[in-house]
């Protein structure tokens, strides 16, 4: 029997939500808070059996009760049951997102060295090895903040909006921009990406978060691009932390 499971992830941008049915991702969308009245609208709407929160912000204290309430709820932490070991300096200081990035990783590509690089509010670079071990990896500004540092941090400059289409030389001060910090950002991204390679073999690459589609065009190494791992990840341990499973 097929069954709902709400996935939440709360970023410092964006709070989102993906409807699971069975194993099958159905519906992802933003929600615009949450507020009691917001989450129980989700709750009566869907109805999961089950709800899993990856969250990196100062969420609703009363969030966690009322889907402890309704379902079988589970808050991904540095204590959670992982289909991967975090042999790291200080493990409880992982986000929540770079772990479900990192479970998506090993369900989807296992036994294989993994980089998963999540293009969010930061640029989070995440290595799984092939013995299913999270070593760490590295985070920079991610898109947003870059073009918000140039507004902020200088008494002229504009603040932009990003575009997938830009030239490499630009010719007034919005395209001089977006080349900067677009194709800056995709030429760190493959540079970072080279230095793995160099060191690993059998080697994976994906990419995903909500300014994914920005730079996957202007990537010269061959990536997995999908915008939805992160909810594929809290889908898998959601499921690997079922105690009603044997």
């Amino acid at each position: 029997m097929q069954h709902i499971t709400l996935c939440f992830d709360f970023g410092n941008t964006r709070l989102k939500c993906a409807v699971v049915d069975g194993s099958i991702i159905k519906e992802v969308f933003e929600i615009e808070n949450d507020s009691n009245e917001t989450i129980q609208e989700l709750i009566n709407k869907y109805q999961p059996q089950k709800t899993i929160l990856s969250s990196v912000i100062e969420h609703n204290p009363n969030l966690e009760k009322i889907l402890s309430s309704s379902s079988r709820f589970h808050k991904l932490s540095h204590q959670t049951k992982l289909p991967f070991t975090t042999p790291v300096g200080k493990p409880e200081t992982i986000g929540a997102d770079r772990l479900a990035l990192s479970a998506a990783a090993v369900y989807f590509h296992p036994q294989k060295n993994n980089l998963v690089i999540g293009l969010g509010s930061c640029i989070t670079y995440n290595f799984i090895n092939k013995h299913n071990q999270f070593l760490g990896g590295s985070i920079s500004p991610g898109m947003e903040m870059r073009f918000r540092s140039l507004q902020t941090f200088t008494a002229k400059l504009p603040l932009i909006k990003a575009e997938w289409n830009f030239p490499l030389i630009g010719y007034d001060t919005k395209t001089n921009i977006l080349s900067g910090v677009l194709l800056g950002m995709a030429k760190e991204i493959d540079g970072i990406i080279d230095a793995y390679a160099e060191k690993y073999s059998n080697f994976n690459v994906l990419l995903t978060g909500g300014d994914a589609a920005y730079f996957a065009r202007h990537l010269k190494n061959k990536i997995f691009a999908d915008p939805d791992l992160i909810f594929k990840g809290l889908y898998a341990i959601s499921e690997y932390n079922d105690d009603t499973k044997t």
